[in-house]
């Protein structure tokens, strides 16, 4: 696979982007705004479960050069970092189209949030995840910044010195056990993962004998970029437009939320005689190679070799055979996570024996 059809390939991932901007241009056409608003959720939860069934996985791994070449490829390291302005565009453009509608139906805004957070929370939190681990500081800042944009900055923090630490252990509030709901595990994991970023954050300064309420504090760095990002909104189109981008990244979070409890549920690392946890390996994660939502996500499903090598890029993620492997993509496993009775009946047998 060369690199130029690697980054072709690579850029399916602004996809659900270009959906919402299709959808703006589809209600400026027609008139129909509220069907607008409803395309961008019906193409990533109904077409798009239907068209990875149909296309099917892709399980083949890059051979040694084409790794190499990856890992060289200026394009394919600059691409997720292309998000960041077009979330922008996204965020503060549909602002704009909906206060040039001259409605003040707060119905349309609520509909038109929901749009744009579940496009925001691939666009934003999934290409931020592939940023914050990233060793470059202008990658990881674009991260912080696209996470801002959602009101989750913290996740920068929680994620790297917390989730990947802590992964599949009770430890951690993003690692579902089994049998657990993912109403219940959404509405404590939003609860908990603010908080521990700030405990990661207070204990950093402490260390340099630093106060929690200061300026080198990441986490307040990040949520007073959120908060300037409101008043933008406010100055644009007052509480209505604050009120779209707060939902907007309540979408997306809570978006984000259902994705981790898909990744990693029911698989528990074993405590040894020590208290210590076992290192994390490809047995701790969910593996799903569908071809067609990875290349939306930017490899993020083939999140079993991103817990066991958590520097490796998206590009060079490899398919594991023998760790765990969820029946579908994410779209169509997050459909099934809302109805627990029968996502327990499909997953629990795929749980590793140990693990049932």
């Amino acid at each position: 696979m060369s690199v130029f059809y690697r980054s072709c390939s690579a850029m399916l991932a602004f996809v659900p982007a270009l959906l919402l901007v299709l959808a703006l241009i589809f209600s400026q056409k027609t008139g129909l705004h509220y069907v607008g608003a409803l395309l961008p959720v019906l193409c990533l939860y109904g077409l798009l479960p239907l068209l990875d069934y149909l296309i099917g996985t892709d399980t083949r791994n890059p051979d040694p050069i084409e790794e190499q070449q990856f890992r060289q490829s200026a394009l394919l390291r600059v691409l997720p970092m292309l998000a960041l302005p077009l979330q922008v565009m996204l965020l503060f453009g549909t602002l704009l189209w909906l206060q040039a509608q001259q409605q003040t139906s707060l119905s349309l805004w609520f509909c038109w949030a929901l749009a744009l957070g579940v496009v925001s929370g691939i666009n934003a939190i999934n290409t931020a995840h592939e940023l914050i681990h990233r060793p470059s500081s202008v990658e990881r800042g674009c991260g912080g910044i696209l996470l801002s944009l959602v009101c989750y900055g913290g996740f920068k923090v929680e994620h790297i010195r917390g989730h990947h630490v802590n992964v599949a252990t009770p430890l951690d509030r993003s690692s579902a056990p089994r049998n657990q709901s993912v109403y219940h595990f959404v509405a404590g994991a939003l609860r908990h993962n603010v908080h521990q970023a700030w405990s990661l954050e207070k204990q950093r300064l402490a260390r340099h004998h630093l106060p929690a309420w200061h300026w080198r504090n990441e986490v307040l760095g990040w949520y007073a970029l959120s908060l300037s990002i409101a008043l933008i909104c406010y100055l644009l189109g007052g509480w209505p437009a604050v009120m779209v981008f707060l939902l907007q990244s309540l979408v997306a979070v809570v978006e984000l939320e259902v994705i981790n409890y898909i990744e990693h549920y029911g698989l528990q690392r074993q405590q040894q005689e020590n208290g210590r946890y076992v290192r994390p390996t490809e047995m701790h994660s969910w593996n799903s190679s569908y071809r067609l939502s990875n290349l939306l996500l930017f490899q993020l499903q083939r999140h079993a070799d991103h817990h066991a090598n958590p520097n490796r890029a998206y590009p060079i993620l490899r398919h594991i055979e023998h760790s765990p492997q969820l029946p579908a993509g994410y779209a169509s496993m997050m459909l099934l996570a809302l109805f627990p009775p029968l996502w327990r009946k499909v997953i629990h047998p795929r749980l590793p024996p140990q693990q049932r």
